[in-house]
Protein backbone atom coordinates (compact mmCIF):
# COMPACT_ATOMS: atom_id res chain seq x y z
CA UNK A 1 0.00 0.00 0.00
CA UNK A 2 1.34 3.39 -0.94
CA UNK A 3 2.11 5.83 1.88
CA UNK A 4 -0.33 8.40 0.52
CA UNK A 5 -3.17 5.85 0.34
CA UNK A 6 -2.35 4.54 3.81
CA UNK A 7 -2.43 8.06 5.20
CA UNK A 8 -5.82 8.85 3.69
CA UNK A 9 -7.38 5.65 4.92
CA UNK A 10 -5.85 6.06 8.37
CA UNK A 11 -7.14 9.64 8.63
CA UNK A 12 -10.62 8.53 7.55
CA UNK A 13 -10.60 5.70 10.08
CA UNK A 14 -9.37 7.88 12.95
CA UNK A 15 -11.84 10.58 11.99
CA UNK A 16 -14.68 8.09 12.14
CA UNK A 17 -13.56 6.75 15.50
CA UNK A 18 -13.26 10.30 16.86
CA UNK A 19 -16.84 11.02 15.87
CA UNK A 20 -18.20 7.72 17.18
CA UNK A 21 -20.02 8.96 20.25
CA UNK A 22 -21.43 11.99 18.43
CA UNK A 23 -22.53 9.83 15.51
CA UNK A 24 -24.36 7.37 17.69
CA UNK A 25 -26.08 10.17 19.57
CA UNK A 26 -27.19 11.93 16.40
CA UNK A 27 -28.49 8.79 14.72
CA UNK A 28 -30.27 7.78 17.93
CA UNK A 29 -31.93 11.17 18.06
CA UNK A 30 -32.96 10.84 14.42
CA UNK A 31 -34.58 7.47 15.15
CA UNK A 32 -35.70 7.46 18.81
CA UNK A 33 -36.49 3.99 20.00
CA UNK A 34 -34.77 2.38 17.02
CA UNK A 35 -33.65 -1.19 17.70
CA UNK A 36 -29.91 -1.17 17.03
CA UNK A 37 -29.69 -4.96 17.14
CA UNK A 38 -29.42 -6.73 13.79
CA UNK A 39 -28.38 -9.94 12.17
CA UNK A 40 -25.96 -10.63 9.39
CA UNK A 41 -23.13 -8.67 10.95
CA UNK A 42 -24.90 -5.39 11.67
CA UNK A 43 -25.59 -4.04 15.12
CA UNK A 44 -24.24 -1.91 17.92
CA UNK A 45 -21.16 -3.60 19.30
CA UNK A 46 -18.98 -2.39 22.14
CA UNK A 47 -19.82 1.27 21.55
CA UNK A 48 -19.16 1.15 17.80
CA UNK A 49 -21.95 0.59 15.30
CA UNK A 50 -20.28 -1.86 12.92
CA UNK A 51 -17.57 0.74 12.26
CA UNK A 52 -20.03 2.90 10.29
CA UNK A 53 -20.74 6.57 11.07
CA UNK A 54 -22.61 9.35 9.22
CA UNK A 55 -19.54 11.61 9.50
CA UNK A 56 -17.07 9.06 8.13
CA UNK A 57 -16.03 11.30 5.20
CA UNK A 58 -16.35 14.58 7.07
CA UNK A 59 -12.64 15.32 6.73
CA UNK A 60 -11.44 12.99 3.96
CA UNK A 61 -14.17 13.86 1.40
CA UNK A 62 -16.73 16.33 2.79
CA UNK A 63 -18.24 16.93 -0.65
CA UNK A 64 -19.03 13.25 -1.23
CA UNK A 65 -22.81 13.48 -0.84
CA UNK A 66 -23.01 16.66 -2.93
CA UNK A 67 -21.22 14.87 -5.77
CA UNK A 68 -23.56 11.89 -5.50
CA UNK A 69 -26.66 14.09 -5.54
CA UNK A 70 -25.41 16.13 -8.50
CA UNK A 71 -24.95 13.02 -10.65
CA UNK A 72 -28.27 11.57 -9.47
CA UNK A 73 -30.18 14.73 -10.31
CA UNK A 74 -28.94 14.59 -13.89
CA UNK A 75 -29.52 10.85 -14.25
CA UNK A 76 -33.03 10.82 -12.78
CA UNK A 77 -34.07 13.91 -14.74
CA UNK A 78 -32.96 12.12 -17.88
CA UNK A 79 -34.67 8.85 -16.87
CA UNK A 80 -37.01 8.97 -13.85
CA UNK A 81 -37.07 5.17 -13.70
CA UNK A 82 -33.39 5.22 -12.71
CA UNK A 83 -34.27 6.14 -9.11
CA UNK A 84 -36.02 2.81 -8.59
CA UNK A 85 -33.19 0.96 -10.30
CA UNK A 86 -30.56 2.42 -7.97
CA UNK A 87 -32.68 1.73 -4.90
CA UNK A 88 -33.08 -1.89 -6.04
CA UNK A 89 -29.34 -2.17 -6.67
CA UNK A 90 -28.72 -1.50 -2.97
CA UNK A 91 -31.19 -4.24 -1.96
CA UNK A 92 -29.64 -6.79 -4.29
CA UNK A 93 -26.16 -5.93 -3.07
CA UNK A 94 -26.91 -6.12 0.65
CA UNK A 95 -28.75 -9.45 0.46
CA UNK A 96 -25.61 -11.14 -0.92
CA UNK A 97 -22.48 -11.10 1.25
CA UNK A 98 -23.73 -7.93 2.94
CA UNK A 99 -23.49 -4.34 1.68
CA UNK A 100 -20.07 -4.66 0.04
CA UNK A 101 -20.57 -3.65 -3.63
CA UNK A 102 -20.06 -7.26 -4.74
CA UNK A 103 -22.94 -6.80 -7.20
CA UNK A 104 -20.86 -4.28 -9.17
CA UNK A 105 -17.99 -6.66 -10.00
CA UNK A 106 -17.77 -7.78 -13.63
CA UNK A 107 -17.01 -11.33 -14.70
CA UNK A 108 -13.32 -12.30 -14.74
CA UNK A 109 -11.31 -15.51 -14.78
CA UNK A 110 -11.51 -15.58 -10.97
CA UNK A 111 -14.85 -13.83 -10.28
CA UNK A 112 -18.28 -15.21 -11.19
CA UNK A 113 -20.28 -12.01 -11.43
CA UNK A 114 -23.54 -11.62 -9.55
CA UNK A 115 -24.82 -9.77 -12.59
CA UNK A 116 -25.32 -13.19 -14.20
CA UNK A 117 -27.69 -14.50 -11.50
CA UNK A 118 -31.35 -15.16 -12.22
CA UNK A 119 -32.60 -12.21 -10.13
CA UNK A 120 -30.09 -9.81 -11.75
CA UNK A 121 -29.59 -10.93 -15.36
CA UNK A 122 -31.24 -8.54 -17.86
CA UNK A 123 -32.87 -6.87 -14.90
CA UNK A 124 -30.62 -4.98 -12.47
CA UNK A 125 -29.65 -1.58 -13.84
CA UNK A 126 -27.86 1.63 -12.90
CA UNK A 127 -24.25 0.49 -13.21
CA UNK A 128 -23.37 3.37 -15.53
CA UNK A 129 -24.69 5.91 -13.02
CA UNK A 130 -22.61 4.34 -10.25
CA UNK A 131 -19.59 4.51 -12.59
CA UNK A 132 -20.20 8.22 -13.17
CA UNK A 133 -20.54 8.96 -9.46
CA UNK A 134 -17.38 7.01 -8.72
CA UNK A 135 -15.43 8.78 -11.48
CA UNK A 136 -16.32 12.21 -10.06
CA UNK A 137 -15.50 11.09 -6.52
CA UNK A 138 -12.14 9.74 -7.65
CA UNK A 139 -11.34 13.08 -9.22
CA UNK A 140 -12.25 14.97 -6.05
CA UNK A 141 -11.08 12.48 -3.41
CA UNK A 142 -8.94 9.71 -4.93
CA UNK A 143 -9.42 6.22 -3.49
CA UNK A 144 -11.39 7.46 -0.50
CA UNK A 145 -15.11 6.77 -0.94
CA UNK A 146 -15.95 3.08 -1.35
CA UNK A 147 -18.24 1.72 -4.03
CA UNK A 148 -20.37 0.15 -1.30
CA UNK A 149 -20.97 3.60 0.19
CA UNK A 150 -21.67 5.00 -3.27
CA UNK A 151 -24.45 2.42 -3.71
CA UNK A 152 -25.89 3.26 -0.28
CA UNK A 153 -25.71 7.01 -0.93
CA UNK A 154 -27.30 6.57 -4.36
CA UNK A 155 -30.19 4.62 -2.85
CA UNK A 156 -30.87 7.32 -0.29
CA UNK A 157 -30.47 10.10 -2.84
CA UNK A 158 -32.81 8.37 -5.29
CA UNK A 159 -35.44 8.08 -2.57
CA UNK A 160 -35.14 11.77 -1.67
CA UNK A 161 -35.25 12.95 -5.29
CA UNK A 162 -38.41 10.87 -5.84
CA UNK A 163 -40.17 12.63 -2.97
CA UNK A 164 -39.40 10.08 -0.26
CA UNK A 165 -37.82 10.41 3.18
CA UNK A 166 -34.28 11.38 4.08
CA UNK A 167 -32.26 9.58 6.75
CA UNK A 168 -28.91 9.87 8.47
CA UNK A 169 -26.80 7.27 6.70
CA UNK A 170 -23.93 5.51 8.51
CA UNK A 171 -20.89 5.32 6.20
CA UNK A 172 -17.49 3.67 6.11
CA UNK A 173 -18.25 0.44 4.25
CA UNK A 174 -15.41 -1.07 2.28
CA UNK A 175 -15.57 -3.05 -0.94
CA UNK A 176 -15.34 -6.80 -1.26
CA UNK A 177 -12.75 -8.50 -3.41
CA UNK A 178 -15.15 -11.34 -4.19
CA UNK A 179 -18.66 -11.90 -5.50
CA UNK A 180 -21.12 -14.74 -4.99
CA UNK A 181 -23.15 -15.88 -7.97
CA UNK A 182 -24.60 -18.69 -5.88
CA UNK A 183 -25.53 -16.31 -3.07
CA UNK A 184 -27.25 -14.01 -5.54
CA UNK A 185 -29.27 -16.93 -6.88
CA UNK A 186 -30.33 -18.14 -3.44
CA UNK A 187 -30.59 -15.08 -1.15
CA UNK A 188 -32.73 -12.64 -3.16
CA UNK A 189 -36.46 -13.33 -2.76
CA UNK A 190 -38.19 -14.11 -6.08
CA UNK A 191 -41.27 -12.16 -7.19
CA UNK A 192 -43.56 -15.18 -6.78
CA UNK A 193 -42.58 -15.73 -3.14
CA UNK A 194 -45.15 -16.80 -0.59
CA UNK A 195 -45.38 -14.71 2.55
CA UNK A 196 -43.56 -17.33 4.61
CA UNK A 197 -40.76 -17.40 2.04
CA UNK A 198 -40.43 -13.63 2.24
CA UNK A 199 -40.29 -13.71 6.04
CA UNK A 200 -37.59 -16.39 5.84
CA UNK A 201 -35.49 -14.53 3.25
CA UNK A 202 -35.58 -11.34 5.32
CA UNK A 203 -34.97 -13.14 8.60
CA UNK A 204 -31.74 -14.58 7.20
CA UNK A 205 -30.50 -11.01 6.88
CA UNK A 206 -31.54 -10.02 10.40
CA UNK A 207 -34.61 -8.16 9.12
CA UNK A 208 -38.00 -8.68 10.74
CA UNK A 209 -41.61 -8.50 9.54
CA UNK A 210 -41.78 -4.73 10.05
CA UNK A 211 -38.70 -4.32 7.87
CA UNK A 212 -40.22 -6.63 5.25
CA UNK A 213 -43.39 -4.58 4.89
CA UNK A 214 -41.65 -1.22 5.04
CA UNK A 215 -38.88 -2.11 2.57
CA UNK A 216 -41.43 -3.62 0.18
CA UNK A 217 -42.71 -0.06 -0.05
CA UNK A 218 -39.78 0.70 -2.34
CA UNK A 219 -42.11 -0.73 -5.00
CA UNK A 220 -43.93 2.59 -4.88
CA UNK A 221 -41.53 3.54 -7.70
CA UNK A 222 -40.29 1.57 -10.69
CA UNK A 223 -41.51 -1.14 -13.01
CA UNK A 224 -41.41 -4.92 -13.33
CA UNK A 225 -41.03 -7.17 -16.37
CA UNK A 226 -43.83 -9.36 -17.66
CA UNK A 227 -41.83 -12.49 -16.85
CA UNK A 228 -42.02 -11.61 -13.14
CA UNK A 229 -45.84 -11.50 -12.96
CA UNK A 230 -47.02 -13.71 -15.86
CA UNK A 231 -47.70 -16.61 -13.50
CA UNK A 232 -50.34 -14.52 -11.69
CA UNK A 233 -52.20 -13.97 -14.93
CA UNK A 234 -52.28 -17.43 -16.41
CA UNK A 235 -51.21 -20.18 -14.01
CA UNK A 236 -50.93 -18.99 -10.43
CA UNK A 237 -51.59 -22.32 -8.73
CA UNK A 238 -50.68 -24.75 -11.49
CA UNK A 239 -54.29 -24.93 -12.70
CA UNK A 240 -54.05 -22.60 -15.74
CA UNK A 241 -56.11 -20.01 -13.86
CA UNK A 242 -55.25 -16.43 -12.84
CA UNK A 243 -54.58 -15.39 -9.26
CA UNK A 244 -58.02 -14.97 -7.71
CA UNK A 245 -56.75 -12.10 -5.53
CA UNK A 246 -56.18 -9.93 -8.63
CA UNK A 247 -58.79 -7.20 -9.04
CA UNK A 248 -60.58 -8.00 -12.32
CA UNK A 249 -60.07 -4.76 -14.28
CA UNK A 250 -56.43 -4.73 -13.19
CA UNK A 251 -56.08 -8.28 -14.45
CA UNK A 252 -57.33 -7.35 -17.93
CA UNK A 253 -55.02 -4.36 -18.04
CA UNK A 254 -52.01 -6.52 -17.16
CA UNK A 255 -53.00 -9.22 -19.63
CA UNK A 256 -52.99 -6.65 -22.44
CA UNK A 257 -49.35 -5.90 -21.61
CA UNK A 258 -48.18 -9.40 -20.72
CA UNK A 259 -49.29 -12.24 -23.06
CA UNK A 260 -49.24 -15.88 -22.01
CA UNK A 261 -46.09 -16.38 -24.08
CA UNK A 262 -43.52 -13.92 -25.42
CA UNK A 263 -43.08 -10.33 -24.34
CA UNK A 264 -40.96 -11.28 -21.33
CA UNK A 265 -39.41 -7.81 -21.19
CA UNK A 266 -42.66 -5.85 -21.52
CA UNK A 267 -42.95 -3.70 -18.41
CA UNK A 268 -45.71 -2.56 -16.08
CA UNK A 269 -45.42 -0.08 -13.21
CA UNK A 270 -45.33 -1.50 -9.70
CA UNK A 271 -47.49 1.46 -8.66
CA UNK A 272 -49.51 2.62 -11.68
CA UNK A 273 -50.96 5.62 -9.84
CA UNK A 274 -47.63 7.40 -9.25
CA UNK A 275 -44.85 5.23 -10.63
CA UNK A 276 -42.07 7.83 -10.29
CA UNK A 277 -43.18 9.40 -6.98
CA UNK A 278 -42.18 7.89 -3.67
CA UNK A 279 -45.42 7.79 -1.67
CA UNK A 280 -47.76 5.29 0.01
CA UNK A 281 -49.99 4.48 -2.97
CA UNK A 282 -48.25 1.10 -3.20
CA UNK A 283 -50.02 -0.01 -0.03
CA UNK A 284 -53.34 1.48 -1.07
CA UNK A 285 -53.19 -0.49 -4.33
CA UNK A 286 -52.44 -3.70 -2.46
CA UNK A 287 -55.57 -3.08 -0.39
CA UNK A 288 -57.54 -2.89 -3.66
CA UNK A 289 -56.15 -6.14 -5.10
CA UNK A 290 -53.87 -4.21 -7.45
CA UNK A 291 -50.44 -5.23 -6.24
CA UNK A 292 -48.39 -6.22 -9.28
CA UNK A 293 -46.25 -9.07 -7.97
CA UNK A 294 -47.27 -12.07 -5.92
CA UNK A 295 -44.73 -10.89 -3.33
CA UNK A 296 -46.66 -7.61 -3.11
CA UNK A 297 -50.18 -8.98 -2.76
CA UNK A 298 -49.30 -11.71 -0.22
CA UNK A 299 -48.49 -8.97 2.28
CA UNK A 300 -52.27 -8.58 2.50
CA UNK A 301 -53.48 -12.09 1.66
CA UNK A 302 -50.79 -14.20 3.33
CA UNK A 303 -52.80 -14.83 6.49
CA UNK A 304 -50.63 -12.83 8.89
CA UNK A 305 -52.64 -10.36 10.93
CA UNK A 306 -49.50 -8.46 11.95
CA UNK A 307 -48.31 -7.98 8.37
CA UNK A 308 -51.79 -7.19 7.08
CA UNK A 309 -52.20 -4.52 9.78
CA UNK A 310 -48.85 -2.99 8.83
CA UNK A 311 -50.01 -2.73 5.20
CA UNK A 312 -53.21 -1.01 6.35
CA UNK A 313 -51.29 1.35 8.64
CA UNK A 314 -48.88 2.44 5.90
CA UNK A 315 -51.77 2.80 3.44
CA UNK A 316 -53.50 5.12 5.89
CA UNK A 317 -50.51 7.16 7.06
CA UNK A 318 -47.68 8.09 4.72
CA UNK A 319 -45.65 9.74 7.51
CA UNK A 320 -45.59 6.51 9.50
CA UNK A 321 -44.47 4.62 6.40
CA UNK A 322 -41.72 7.14 5.62
CA UNK A 323 -40.37 6.98 9.17
CA UNK A 324 -40.25 3.20 9.23
CA UNK A 325 -38.82 2.97 5.70
CA UNK A 326 -35.94 5.22 6.76
CA UNK A 327 -35.26 3.14 9.86
CA UNK A 328 -35.40 -0.13 7.94
CA UNK A 329 -33.07 1.21 5.24
CA UNK A 330 -30.48 2.08 7.89
CA UNK A 331 -30.87 -1.42 9.32
CA UNK A 332 -30.59 -3.09 5.92
CA UNK A 333 -27.61 -0.94 4.97
CA UNK A 334 -25.71 -2.36 7.92
CA UNK A 335 -25.89 -6.01 6.92
CA UNK A 336 -22.37 -7.46 7.29
CA UNK A 337 -20.38 -4.39 6.23
CA UNK A 338 -16.65 -4.67 5.62
CA UNK A 339 -14.92 -2.08 7.80
CA UNK A 340 -11.52 -1.06 9.09
CA UNK A 341 -8.85 -2.84 7.06
CA UNK A 342 -11.13 -5.53 5.65
CA UNK A 343 -11.81 -5.38 1.93
CA UNK A 344 -10.59 -2.35 -0.01
CA UNK A 345 -11.67 0.92 -1.59
CA UNK A 346 -11.91 0.11 -5.30
CA UNK A 347 -10.68 2.64 -7.82
CA UNK A 348 -13.05 1.16 -10.40
CA UNK A 349 -16.30 -0.26 -9.03
CA UNK A 350 -16.37 -3.00 -11.68
CA UNK A 351 -13.07 -4.62 -10.69
CA UNK A 352 -10.83 -5.22 -7.70
CA UNK A 353 -7.70 -3.10 -7.40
Amino acid sequence: MQVEEYSKQTMAFLSAMFMASLSFFSVSMAFPGFNWGGGGGGGFRGGVYSGLFPEYYQYSCPQANDIVMSVLERAIKNEPRMAASLLRLHFHDCFVQGCDASILLDETSTIRSEKRSNPNRNSVRGFDVIDQIKAELEEACPQTVSCADVVALAARGSTILSGGPNWELPLGRRDSKTASLQGSNTNIPPPNSTLQNLVTFFSRQGLDEVDLVALSGSHTIGVARCVTFRQRLYNQNGDNQPDETLERSFYYELASTCPSSGGDNNISPLDFVSQTKFDNYYYQLIMEGKGLLTSDEVLLTGKSDKIMNLVKMYADDEKVFFKQFAESMVKMGNISPLTGYNGEVRKNCRQVN
